[in-house]
């Protein structure tokens, strides 16, 4: 769709109306918990308070976190699961007992201030429970106002693939699909409610997807002298970021909502990840995140080319890496701490500390893509039950995946449980890796670059070119 030209007079007239005193530009925490070794809520409300956060977001409404944020100042974001959208949508009793269950109890002593319906709804759920999702937000702002409680902004959170087209920004569109019966009515709650439209940006994620068409220092805020001018509005771009963000005002202008403030939920950078994911690693991490917090802390505050002089509040995924998450190996290292409680790299979210006080990072090895085969193999010390149950999932997926290790064939002996479930997982990953399979069987994989073939027996490789 074609945009007409926009001044800067009406992006300032309209857009900078936010004042530094209505909340914090400090970044918040994102808080999740898919981990088997991560700390206890009161020790993880400490090392927050080390990393000098504004907010907290948890996924969820576990009552041993909250109890743990009591008393503590800490903005909270707090989320209604996907899996109850659908039932809250339809029934507002149920609604209420959510409320009354799992913010009653805390607030105002822990000060929950956001309630998001949903996680990414549109991207990780079924058409029905996109449907269900605005009526489900309004349910649960009723409730919220039949117990009293007023200063709780509710919304939801979304990712970046709620466009069907985002380059320029001022082409900024919301996918035909949800536009109207999804997007409009949400901008519509969003806009009555004076609430956020909550956006989950991942530069990280466009930049790896075209590494040679885009530029990493442009993606990392680095960028000295590449910029990108969009040619309907003249509006000129630094950083991928503010791209990103542009394209979402653009699109909720184009539905008629030109003022909905957003509220950066989450964003970040991988501190590792596999041998085929580029970037992944904890010097563009680190780079990536103390950027983003000058960014979003400097004062005055600079906003986008869109909206310049607005504050973005925001959350930095995440607290911890988390060894559980399943999928590719990027998503278990977002963290700013390891499970232990030490930093992965240092960082003060308030912006406070000079770069020049930080100890070097490691440089980055792995900002090219890695080009050679890979194997998929059992993790060293993986559990021999688990392993098992793993072993006869990849044989019963795959289309002759497993006949290499059946009895009289090249790979049956010796009779190793360990080698037969690493050539299952390589052989597995080379058929399903195209359309998304993962070298992760919920921890008990990992990808080498060292051939785990013997003798006759030929392990299957994915290669990169």
């Amino acid at each position: 769709m074609a945009m007409g030209f926009l001044s800067l007079f009406v992006f300032f007239s309209s857009f900078v109306y936010v004042s530094s005193a209505e909340f914090s530009s400090i970044p918040g925490i994102n808080y999740g918990q898919v981990g088997n070794n991560l700390p206890s809520p009161l020790k993880s409300v400490e090392l927050i308070k080390s990393l000098k956060a504004k907010r907290v977001k948890i996924y969820d409404a576990n009552p041993e976190i909250l109890k743990a944020l009591s008393n503590t100042n800490y903005q909270v974001s707090i989320m209604v699961p996907n899996q109850l959208i659908v039932n809250v949508s339809s029934n507002q009793t149920l609604a209420n007992e959510w409320v009354k269950t799992n913010v009653l109890p805390f607030y105002p002593q822990t000060l929950i201030r956001y309630l998001l319906v949903g996680n990414e709804v549109i991207s990780s759920s079924p058409p029905e429970v996109w449907a269900a999702l605005v009526p489900a937000i309004r349910r649960i702002k009723h409730s919220l106002k039949h117990f009293g409680i007023r200063k709780v902004k509710v919304g939801t959170s979304t990712a970046m693939d709620v466009l069907e087209s985002s380059f320029p920004p001022s082409n900024g569109t919301f996918r035909s699909d949800i536009a109207d019966r999804v997007m409009k009515p949400l901008l519509q709650f969003l806009d009555r409610t004076k609430s956020f439209f909550f956006l989950d940006v991942y530069p990280y994620f466009a930049w790896s997807s075209d590494p040679n068409t885009i530029s990493l220092d442009y993606t990392l805020f680095e960028s000295k002298n590449i910029t990108v001018t969009d040619p309907a509005t003249g509006l000129v771009y630094h950083n991928l970021f503010d791209q990103m963000v542009d394209s979402v005002y653009f699109a909720m202008k184009r539905l008629g909502y030109p003022n909905i403030r957003i509220f950066i939920a989450e964003t970040g950078w991988p501190n590792g990840g596999d041998i085929d994911q580029i970037g992944a690693n904890i010097h563009n991490a680190a780079t990536y995140n103390r950027n983003f917090v000058k960014k979003v802390t400097t004062k005055p505050p600079v906003g986008t080319p869109a909206r310049p002089g607005s504050i973005l509040p925001s959350f930095i995924f995440a607290l911890y890496n988390e060894n559980q998450k399943p999928g590719v190996g990027t998503e278990r290292h977002f963290g700013l701490l390891y499970p232990n409680g030490s930093h992965v790299y240092e960082i003060d979210l308030s912006g406070k500390t000079p770069e020049s006080e930080y100890k070097p990072l490691p440089p980055a090895e792995n900002n090219k893509p890695y080009k050679g085969k890979i194997w998929c193999v059992a993790a060293e010390g993986a559990n021999v039950t688990a392993l098992s149950g793993a072993l006869s999932y990849a044989c019963s997926q795959g289309n002759k995946t497993c006949d290499a290790i059946q009895p009289g064939k090249p790979c049956s002996k010796p009779d190793s449980l360990v080698l037969r479930a690493s050539y299952a997982f390589s052989s597995y990953w080379v058929q399903f890796r195209p359309s998304g399979g993962t070298c992760f069987f919920n921890g008990l994989a990992t990808q080498t670059t060292k051939d785990p073939s013997y003798g006759s027996c030929k392990f299957p490789s994915v290669t990169l070119k």
